[in-house]
C-alpha cells in the first residue's frame, strides 16, 4: 500500500492484529484492547506518506533529527540523522543518479546517536552517481534496528526523492554531501526525507 502503509510491515502487525480479534471474540477485552493497541502503532510505524521536495537540491534521504554536520578529511561534509522509532523509517534517494557502490557490513547494534555506531554498526553503504556527481549515503542500524532494507539494485536508475529503502525500528542515516555544496541545515534540525533540503551547490 505505497502511499500509506508498507505492506512489509504486515509480518509484524498481522499477528497482533490476529490476537486481538481472537481475545475480543472469546470476551477478553483487556488483552484484546492491548493487542490492538500494539497493532496500531506497528502500523502507524510502517506508514509511508507521499512527499514532495520543498526546492532545489540535494534532498533528506530520512525522517529524523540532525545529529551533526562533519567536516570531512580531504573536503565535503557529512549530514548524520538519527531516526527514532516515531519517525517514519522510508529512506528516499536524496538526488537523482544511478546506483553504484553497495556494500552491506554486518556488524554491532550500539544506540544509533553515538560515534561507536557510526563506526561498528551494521549498515549499508550505497551511491548515486550521476556524470560527476556522485552522493554516498548510509542506512545503520540501531540498537532497537531487526533489519536493514535496500530495494534499488547495482545499476538501478533511481529518481531524487524515490523511495529506496527502509530500516526496521531505531537507526541512523548519513550522506556525503558532494565537494563545493554548502548544508543548509545544523544540529537539532527535524528534516523529513524527500522533503527536505540538506544543501545546494
Amino acid at each position: 500500500m505505497q502511499g500509506f502503509l508498507r505492506v512489509e510491515g504486515l509480518l509484524f502487525y498481522g499477528p497482533p492484529l490476529l490476537l486481538a480479534i481472537g481475545a475480543f471474540a472469546i470476551g477478553w477485552w483487556p488483552l484484546g484492547a492491548l493487542f490492538l493497541a500494539l497493532t496500531l502503532f506497528l502500523m502507524w510505524f510502517f506508514r509511508d506518506p507521499e512527499r514532495t521536495p520543498e526546492g532545489d537540491g540535494l534532498l533528506s534521504p530520512a525522517d529524523g533529527t540532525v545529529l551533526r554536520v562533519v567536516d570531512l578529511d580531504g573536503g565535503g561534509m557529512r549530514v548524520d540523522i538519527f531516526m527514532s522509532v516515531v519517525n517514519v523509517h522510508v529512506n528516499r534517494a536524496p538526488v537523482a543518479g544511478t546506483v553504484g557502490g553497495i556494500v552491506y557490513t554486518p556488524g554491532r547494534k550500539a544506540p544509533a546517536g553515538t560515534e561507536e555506531a557510526h563506526r561498528f554498526n551494521e549498515n549499508n553503504y550505497f551511491e548515486l552517481r550521476d556524470g560527476e556527481l556522485t552522493v554516498g549515503t548510509r542506512q545503520i542500524a540501531g540498537i532497537l534496528a531487526r533489519r536493514i532494507v535496500f530495494w534499488s539494485r547495482e545499476g538501478d536508475r533511481v529518481e531524487r526523492g524515490q523511495r529506496v529503502g527502509m530500516i526496521k525500528f531505531g537507526s541512523r542515516v548519513e550522506v556525503t554531501l558532494p565537494h563545493g555544496w554548502s548544508p543548509l541545515v545544523r544540529q537539532g534540525d527535524r528534516v523529513r526525507a524527500g522533503a527536505t533540503v540538506l544543501a545546494k551547490a
